[in-house]
């Protein structure tokens, strides 16, 4: 079934009401008419089921028939402190972890970092991007919420976020001891918030990583090999995701 988030005023009455792009999506790319089904989501993880019970150019009318818990988030709030990388990569990062249930992503400014920031209209303009491929990737895997895709921040600002946080943990191609790794990882899934740092494609300065591990995140391998900066995440993402799943 299609799915479409909506604000919480949107929604009144046993009615939903959908505006802007998705009108035109529904009405002349998915061709949907009345009575066709429709599911609207809150964005927190309520779902709104029902007919489409009248359409005009700028809105589409849903007539609720039954609402539920959407019933795909984790219980625990991952949040990816991601290494900016070169070109398109971070897009396919942030589809990827919105797929695996992260709650918000973090692009952050690290030392081996080859991108720099952009100025202020550009880099808005990429974060807006960003945050439009986190809700297409909400769309199609029936997320309950759209992650935020956070404006790039430095490492230090990446630190502060994190201290909120109540486990964090740092994949570290230098770290050894695959037994350790699973007692953190077992750890982490029992944490209401969770935040994981990945470093870019020249990997993190061992500064960075004793920073963290002053701030309490737990340095971990993922194994024997050296994993690039878009896989690292996903891999661990996985293994989390697999470990949570009830």
């Amino acid at each position: 079934m299609y799915r479409f988030y909506v604000g919480p005023g949107q929604i009144r009455d046993g009615q939903v009401s959908i505006t802007g792009s998705d009108v035109n999506h529904i009405k002349n790319v998915l061709r949907l008419q009345q009575g066709d089904w429709l599911t609207a989501c809150d964005k927190a993880g309520m779902d709104y089921i029902g007919r489409i019970q009248a359409l005009s150019p700028g809105e589409v009318i849903l007539s609720i028939e039954k609402v539920q818990a959407t019933g795909t988030e984790l219980d625990t709030q991952i949040t990816l402190f991601q290494g900016l990388p070169k070109k398109e990569k971070m897009e396919f990062i942030i589809q990827k972890a919105v797929e695996l249930g992260v709650y918000r992503i973090v692009p952050v400014m690290m030392k081996r970092c080859v991108v720099r920031l952009q100025e202020e209209k550009k880099l808005q303009r990429k974060q807006e991007r960003w945050q439009a491929i986190a809700e297409a990737a909400a769309k199609q895997c029936d997320r309950g919420i759209v992650p935020q895709v956070c404006a790039p921040v430095t490492m230090e600002e990446a630190f502060d976020m994190a201290a909120s946080l109540e486990y964090n943990m740092i994949p570290y191609e230098l770290q050894e001891g695959i037994q350790d790794s699973r007692r953190i990882v077992a750890e982490a899934c029992g944490s209401k918030s969770l935040g994981i740092f990945i470093g870019p494609e020249g990997g993190f300065e061992l500064e960075e990583v004793e920073a963290a591990r002053a701030l309490g995140a737990h340095p971990l391998t993922l194994g024997k090999r050296i994993l690039r900066t878009e896989t690292a995440g996903m891999a661990l993402l996985s293994i989390l995701m697999f470990q949570m799943q009830r």
